[in-house]
């Protein structure tokens, strides 16, 4: 069975699509860790409601590095999943794991992306500029905010009367089909 690590700084509903996948069978995968960065984000609640283990780093220690590389090397992922993590994850980490982390994106990368680009942010953008059609991304973490190489996107169409929280809605309906489905066809490729 495969091995998945998340990282979240927020409330985890991206997180929790990936849990259901796993418990209804459309994803043969153990989630064997949350890894947050602030002591109040909402994914350590539905990690504990799940009983997957969860760890809070402050990524500005010094030692931050050394210890986050000591703590995936003790949950062994095939997988590290960015999802809804807002700080950077050390260099150190992508070298060790590179092409084993993705992050999920509410944009269609390369647009709108990169630092300062999440959350309403990301749409407020989007409707500031007329765009027809947003979307999300599934991509691989470089050195570069929302750099890497885009693995899989779904489009949504930007409507007139959108507002920033009325598309965020929308796509974060679509992230939640996407996520689970990229980690599935990953796992899969990894397993051939």
């Amino acid at each position: 069975m495969h091995n998945l690590v998340f990282f979240a700084s927020g409330s985890g509903t991206n997180f929790q699509s990936v849990i259901n996948a796993i418990q209804c069978g459309r994803l043969d995968a153990k989630i064997s860790g949350l890894i947050a960065d602030r002591p109040g984000a909402g994914a350590i609640e539905r990690a504990e409601e799940n009983n997957i283990p969860t760890y809070v780093l402050d990524l500005k220690r010094t030692d931050s590095d050394k210890t986050l590389l000591s703590l995936l090397s003790d949950l062994d992922p095939d997988l590290i999943v960015l999802a809804g993590f807002l700080k950077k994850i050390p260099d150190i980490v992508i070298d060790k794991y590179r092409g084993r982390i993705i992050n999920i994106h509410p944009s269609l990368l390369p647009k709108y992306g990169g630092k300062g680009y999440f959350g309403l942010n990301v749409h407020r953008a989007v409707i500031e500029n007329r765009e027809k059609v947003s979307g999300c991304t599934v991509h691989f973490v470089d050195e570069v905010y929302d750099n890497g190489s885009v693995i899989e996107q779904i489009e949504v169409p930007v409507s007139q009367d959108d507002t920033p929280e009325s598309l965020a809605k929308k796509i974060l309906q679509e992230e939640h089909n996407l996520l689970p489905k990229t980690i599935r066809k990953l796992l899969t490729q990894t397993s051939n």
